[in-house]
């Protein structure tokens, strides 16, 4: 038992050394928030809120930033934990993976190492965001932090997981730099994390101002739950019931890695 957990560390740490001395990676991390709240939040704040003829434009009471601030949190954990699959792929063309599958680990705790340090450097890109809560006029108390922490691995985990499927299915580097973005900007922007679902209005009346397919595909968008939950814990606003995206992101985690794991027994 000791030595498949030493293994297991050890995988962990090659995943988690090989992204910090990826310094563009790191620069990713670093940028792609600042540009999401720097341009997009400070450019649309004024429009968010506000009257048109003395009616309030949105009856939600947060800035664009507060409401913005958690759906970066989860765009940055999105890019890194499918962006973790091209170390699979690298793995797979240059042989170590053969090696390690030939190794007396088990192949379910080589893919739980892997997925486990893909994970946790998503974890801290999604915590780098939250460097800039005070520019985004959000206060956290520890147990704010602790609980978003906690929320964070969990969702690096499931899409970290999700990473792994997506790698098993597109072989070369170049393919699956295409195919990933073609997954993680639908999955995002139908995720409810640049514009609101008024909370107050029933579905018939939410369909008044979207058209419905829209309204059906961040219903049935699992990451719109992840963002809803974070928004939850950072800044008390819920468009759905606060146990709904816990139980989404979870659900969510077992899946993904239960089919990476039918996956990686294949390869």
């Amino acid at each position: 038992m000791l030595a498949l957990l030493r293994g297991l560390y050890a995988i962990w740490l090659r995943e988690l050394t090989r992204a910090t001395r990826d310094r563009a990676q790191l620069i990713g991390g670093v940028s792609r928030p600042l540009i999401w709240l720097l341009i997009l939040g400070v450019g649309l704040n004024p429009y968010f809120r506000g009257e048109v003829y003395g009616e309030v434009r949105f009856v939600i009471p947060y800035t664009y930033l507060q409401f913005l601030f958690p759906a970066v949190i989860v765009l940055n954990i999105m890019y890194t934990s499918i962006q973790f699959a091209v170390s699979v792929i690298w793995d797979r063309e240059f042989g170590f993976l053969r090696e390690v599958l030939v190794s007396p680990m088990p192949r379910p705790l080589i893919l739980l190492g892997k997925v486990l340090g893909g994970s946790t450097v998503a974890m801290i890109h999604g915590g780098l965001v939250l460097i800039l809560a005070r520019f985004a006029d959000v206060t956290l108390s520890p147990l704010q932090i602790v609980q978003a922490l906690g929320l964070m691995f969990v969702l690096a985990f499931g899409l970290t997981s999700f990473g792994v499927i997506l790698a098993a299915r597109v072989r070369s580097f170049e393919g699956f730099g295409v195919f990933s973005n073609t997954i993680i900007l639908p999955l995002y922007f139908t995720s409810s994390s640049v514009f609101p679902l008024d909370p107050s209005l029933t579905r018939a009346q939410i369909v008044t101002a979207y058209p419905e397919w829209l309204v059906f595909m961040v219903q049935i968008n699992p990451i719109t739950y992840a963002v809803d939950a974070l928004r939850g814990i950072l800044i008390t606003f819920n468009q759905f019931p606060s146990a709904m995206g816990s139980a989404v992101i979870f659900g969510m985690a077992v899946v993904f890695f239960v089919v990476a794991l039918l996956d990686f027994r294949r390869a």
